[in-house]
């Protein structure tokens, strides 16, 4: 069974300039995403870009790269596109599809995501971290599915899973017959919410530094 995970990291970026290779306490961004696959039981790790800059640290970090269409890395593509695009190009059986925002993924992750993925029989599986209740109000400070004459104690609501975009796996047949990065039967890896955080801002930057000092 061929395991590959790609890493689509695009050369623009509106939030941060050349995010995907921005330094990250020495290395570039990118490189957390690669290295945790590379020592994952992924069998071959692919950087999926438009940007030659980006397909030359690929090439530093030692995994494979495919060089995808600049139609695909635009400010309003979107990912499944560029997810189908690479089916179309490399033989596999499952796709792990991993950020390159994701600075505190770990190979760990990865595996127990794999075996989620292959002894629970999924077609899909992806990352998230739970939520306990908070009460949330709307632009017009409305409360959100609660009310404020009846508070609900946190402890009585069950919690709730956030996606937080970290990873995604899913099998060849599941991603070539939805075009989604999940479809089907659908199962989730866990992870703390100190793990999930994604660099898409500076502030994102600043906080994921400190978490990374603390750990």
């Amino acid at each position: 069974m061929e395991i590959v995970s790609v890493i689509p990291a695009r050369g623009g970026s509106k939030g941060i300039k050349k995010k995907n290779l921005i330094d990250l306490k020495g290395q570039p961004l990118l490189s957390y995403s690669v290295n945790a696959s590379l020592s994952s039981k992924v069998n071959k790790t692919y950087v999926c870009t438009e940007d030659d800059e980006i397909i030359q640290e690929a090439k530093k970090l030692g995994c494979n790269f495919l060089k995808r269409p600049y139609y695909l890395a635009t400010d309003k593509a979107k990912t499944e596109p560029t997810l189908i695009y690479f089916s179309s190009k490399i033989k596999f059986d499952i796709l792990v599809f991993i950020q390159a925002t994701s600075p505190l993924i770990t190979s760990k992750i990865i595996n127990e995501g794999i075996e989620i993925l292959k002894n629970g029989n999924y077609d899909s599986v992806f990352t998230v971290h739970e939520e306990h209740w908070l009460p949330r109000w709307d632009e017009n400070l409305n409360p959100i599915g609660w009310n404020t004459s009846n508070r609900p104690r946190r402890q009585d609501i069950k919690p709730t899973f956030v996606e937080n975009g970290m990873m995604y796996i899913t099998r060849r047949e599941s991603l070539v017959k939805s075009q989604l990065r999940y479809s089907g039967k659908t199962g989730f890896v866990k992870i703390s919410l100190s793990k999930s955080f994604q660099v898409d801002t500076n502030e994102d930057l600043v906080l994921i530094k400190k978490i990374m000092e603390d750990v």
